[in-house]
């Protein structure tokens, strides 16, 4: 089912269940012992931090990502998630280079507020954002007025594209869900503009 939002300046979409729940089961159970995660290093106030929960960078050798301060350089797609990607563009939700794979272990793994807004996704980037395991809450506030918000409840299978102008406009966060006890895992899928 598809819940569309009003959004100044935004176009963001929410379709629940997008992937059936047991093909969903499927994949989170093969991502959690294939994927090889990692913690991640990034700058936050000047200062080199561990990242708030497990990540994966996955992409075509080209799509190396700079996110705060670090860059990434891509792992190679596994079979199931290229079957995935394949399957995202087929149905013509988008084309995609990468993917970012979070994997939240418990309520108290987060991200805090942020846009994706580096140059190399351009200005008006696509990103396909589906989730899997537990439900967790996702927040967007505008730029210009952080008290204005819209807040998603993101379930198993649930597939959320955020595009045109919405990095630009808003930003968003996964908060801290201190009863929640299972994990989620959170894919997002982008395209990455090759450096000259």
């Amino acid at each position: 089912m598809l819940f569309p939002h009003d959004l100044p300046d935004a176009d963001v979409r929410h379709l629940t269940g997008w992937l059936p729940a047991a093909e969903a089961d499927a994949l989170q159970q093969a991502l959690a012992q294939e994927i090889p995660w990692e913690t991640h290093r990034i700058r936050m106030f000047g200062n080199w931090v561990d990242s708030p929960r497990l990540s994966c960078w996955i992409g075509d050798l080209q799509a190396r990502y700079r996110y705060s301060g670090a860059e990434f350089v891509p792992h190679p797609w596994p079979l199931v998630l290229g079957a995935l990607r394949d399957r995202l563009q087929a149905q013509g939700v988008g084309r995609f280079n990468s993917v970012l794979l979070n994997r939240y272990r418990g309520g108290t793994d987060y991200m805090g507020w942020h846009s994706d807004d580096e140059p190399e996704l351009g200005p008006a980037p696509l990103i396909a954002s589906l989730s899997l395991g537990a439900a967790r809450r996702f927040l967007l506030r505008r730029r210009d007025d952080p008290a204005r918000k819209a807040e998603y409840l993101l379930g198993h299978g649930d597939l959320l594209l955020m595009a045109g102008q919405t990095q630009r406009h808003y930003q968003h966060a996964l908060p801290k869900m201190a009863r929640v006890q299972g994990e989620r895992i959170n894919l997002t899928f982008r395209w990455i503009t090759p450096r000259t």
